[in-house]
Parts: structure tokens; sequence; C-alpha cells
């Protein structure tokens, strides 16, 4: 009867073995990272010990969870998503210090971490907002809501000065992505991007050039007969990096804009303004965002929050960083494993804690000094196996809540998996955010253990309406 009624018997077998493969997994690689503490100080003290307590508590919290109608998460989504907003604000005032950011309260002898239950408040929140029969990514009024409802957290988590929790609040672009919003926000996004990776990466005059050239390159394609024009702009953009070579950079710059400008009031005299308006208003924010980019690194930034940038984009400017002292402590671990990797308990980078952080933000070091290639790339399939099988799940629910709340998991778990392998090898900066389940922290282990677990009762439950 119950088959019949609810249109399954259990829940996700393939994602419930995968997350509890990943959780036990973890919980070994932390011992591995830390058993020399625990020979010191006994298992309560130890870092493996706590872990396992949240472990337990993350089971009976996954456990209650299963037995709860999965409704109650749709009515309680708004008044849990103003708890979690209301926990980050007293963060400030009431919150403990830990590795230089105040983001914890401790409770018990216990630390908790309330950017880790935002992500489940603020996915709870979104999943109900976007499911509400009126909302429509395509208006305004919609996208402005949505928009507020992801700034007020990751406003608050920067004020802690945790730019790795605020991050992660990014993914749930992709759920909105999914619910129609429009794909020209991505695209603006993708093209900041790129302008301020280009601006902190080369000379920021070159890459006015580039933009003003793009300019007047698109100015000129308007015109019928353009390829004269086009061969024109072409010349005045060599000319203009041959004088940036000769450091003559700034009267470049000034030529192609002093052209663009000429070019623009003869063609708005022709044609119209729009489109010299827009591409004049286009071009003057990538140029202001060129020259911007360092002073925002260096000025805003926090001077160790610099150094994991630049150890990514300049890495040879920063030799003596402490930052890239980890980062190739974080690459030697992991290509010393070789392929099989050198036996459980048997890594010399980790039983010596060469790599500063590893049982939490390079967790992953240890995975790939003692198994391996192949260890490596077991946890990689896994966590591509999840993600892949929740985006199945997210489909095909009947309930646009449910729908949505599964994209917003698989969004928080994709950033993190992304970025936190992603800087143990190079690819991403450190930013410092935890390997989900795997990675030491009872606060992340909990929070993804309670998401997924609402996920798995919605999915087990999803002909029940």
């Amino acid at each position: 009867m119950l088959g019949k009624f609810t249109g399954t018997k259990t829940i996700d077998w393939v994602v419930f073995s995968v997350y509890l493969t990943l959780v036990v997994f973890g919980v070994l690689m932390i011992y591995a990272s830390t058993y020399i503490e625990y020979e010191k100080y006994g298992f309560m003290r130890s870092s493996v010990g706590r872990q396992l307590i949240w472990m337990a508590i993350s089971a009976v919290a996954f456990g209650v969870i299963l037995t709860l109608d999965w409704k109650v998460w749709q009515l309680l989504a708004y008044p849990l998503y103003t708890i979690t907003l209301i926990l980050l604000l007293g963060v400030p005032f009431f919150g403990t210090e830990i590795h230089g950011n105040r983001s914890w309260y401790i409770i018990g002898g216990m630390s908790l971490q309330p950017s880790e239950f935002a992500k489940v408040g603020t996915a709870m929140a979104m999943a109900a907002f976007l499911s509400t029969p009126s909302t429509n990514l395509k208006s305004f009024r919609s996208q402005f809501i949505a928009f507020g409802m992801l700034l007020m957290p990751m406003a608050l988590i920067l004020v802690q000065g945790d730019l790795g929790s605020a991050i992660v609040f990014v993914s749930f672009f992709i759920a909105m992505y999914r619910e129609g919003l429009s794909p020209n926000y991505y695209l603006a996004a993708f093209t900041i991007l790129t302008i301020l990776l280009l601006g902190l990466i080369f000379d920021p005059v070159i890459v006015s050039i580039l933009i003003l050239s793009i300019g007047l390159w698109y100015l000129t394609s308007l015109y019928k007969e353009s390829t004269q024009l086009k061969r024109m702009v072409a010349v005045l953009g060599l000319a203009a990096v041959v004088a940036w070579y000769f450091e003559l950079g700034l009267y470049s710059l000034a030529t192609l804009g002093g052209v663009y400008l000429l070019w623009g009031l003869i063609y708005a005299s022709r044609k119209g303004v729009r489109e010299v308006g827009t591409a004049a208003i286009a071009i003057a924010l990538g140029v202001g965002m060129c020259f911007s980019a360092n002073y925002a690194v260096f000025k805003v930034l926090k001077p160790h929050q610099a150094d994991r940038i630049l150890v990514w984009l300049k890495p040879e400017s920063c030799a003596d960083c402490k930052s890239m002292y980890n980062f190739m402590q974080s690459k030697t671990a992991i290509t010393s494993g070789g392929f099989l990797g050198k036996g459980f308990l048997q890594g010399s980078m980790t039983r010596y804690s060469y790599v500063p952080e590893q049982p939490t933000d390079f967790i992953f070091c240890t995975v790939g000094e003692e198994q391996g290639f192949i260890g490596a790339l077991g946890i990689v399939a896994l966590f591509l196996v999840l993600m892949l099988r929740l985006t199945i799940i997210a489909e095909r629910q009947r309930s646009n809540f449910a729908r949505v709340y599964t994209y917003c998991f698989v969004g928080i778990l994709f950033i993190h998996f992304f970025i936190n392998i992603g800087m143990t090898i190079g690819v991403t900066p450190m930013i410092g955010i935890p390997l989900p389940f795997i990675s030491r922290g009872g606060s992340s282990l909990l929070a993804f253990s309670a998401m997924m677990g609402i996920v798995l009762k919605m999915d087990r439950d999803r002909y029940r309406l």
C-alpha cells in the first residue's frame, strides 16, 4: 500500500550509498591526517573523535528528517531563512574568532558555523519563492526579490571575513537558470569576470586597448561597407600595442579613445545615438573595471586573500608568500602519491603536517598522497555520480518546490566540490571552503546531511501531493 501511495517504497539507494561512502571515507581521511593528535590527546579531544560525534548527530538528524512530512520544510522555509539571517547578524557581536575570522558560536564546548546553516535556509526560501505561481524570473520584481534573498546572507557572511562561504551562494544561480532567468545575466557575469582577471594578469592599459579596439570594431560593423574600416581598426589596434610596448601605452589609449569619440559622433549624426551610447557605456565600464581590479584586490581584500589570488594568477610574484607555501605543499602532497598512493597512514606529508589546514580545506591532499591517482579519481567519480543522480531526481519531481530545492543543493555541492579540489591543484584560488562530507567540520557535515535527507525524503514521497 505504501508503494502505491507514494510511488516508491524506499529512498534512492544510489544517492544514499554514495553519501554514506563519502562520510565514512571522510572520517578515515581525517584520522589519517590527525592520528598523531588522537594518540596524544585521546579520542574525545581529537579531530576524528569530534567528527564521529558530529557524524552521530548528523545521522540522528537525517533519520528525523526522513520521518517528517516533507511539506513541513515548505511551510517553514521563510521562518528558517529568517532565523539563519538572525544568527548571521549576531556573529560579529556574540561569535568567537577562530583562525582570524569571527564566524562561529561556541555552545557547550562545540563550535557552530551559522554560514553553513544559512545555505540550508536560503535553499528553502529560494525554493519556496521560485515555486510560487506568481514568481516569474523574467520580471524585474521577481529578479529583485530573488537577488535580494541571496545578497542578504552573502553580505552578512562577508562582514565576518569569510569570502569562501559567501562565494558559495553564487551557486543558487544554477537553480535560477533552470527556472527561467535570462542567460544574459550569465553572459554579463562571465564578461565582467574575464575583464577583471585580465586586468589582474596583464597591464590594464593593454587590456583597455583591447576593449577599445573591440568597441571600434563593433561600431564599424554597423556600416554596410565596413571591410576597409575594420582594416583601419586593426591597424590602429596594432599601433596601440606597439606604442604600449615602447611604454607609450597611455598615449595610445588616449588616441584610440579619441578615434572612438570622433567615429561615434560621425555615426550618431548619420544613424542615431543608441548603438553608440550603448557601446560607449560598455567600453567605459570595461576600462574602469580593468583599472579598478588591482585596487579592489590590494585595498579592499585582506592581505592573505590578496595573496591567494596572486598565487593563483601570478605565482612568480609570490615566491615568499605564505599562500605560495601552502599551494606548493598541496601540489607536492598530491603528486607524491603517484598512481596507487603510499597507503593508509603512510603519507609523510600528511603525517608531519606539511600541508596547513589539511583536515579541512586541504583534505584532498591526504586522498592524493595516501590513495594516489586512483583514490583521487574515485572521489571525483563519486561526486560526479552524486550530482548527476541528484539532477535526475530534481527533474522527476512533481512538486516545483522539491525540484528547485534539489537544484539548489546540487549547485551548492558543485561549487564546494569544484573550488575545494580546484584550489588543491591550482585551478582555482585558495578561498577556503570544505569538501562536502569529507572535510573535518561538524557544522558542514550536519548541514549537508540535513540537505541530503530533505532531498531524499521529498523524492521518496514525490507522488504524495
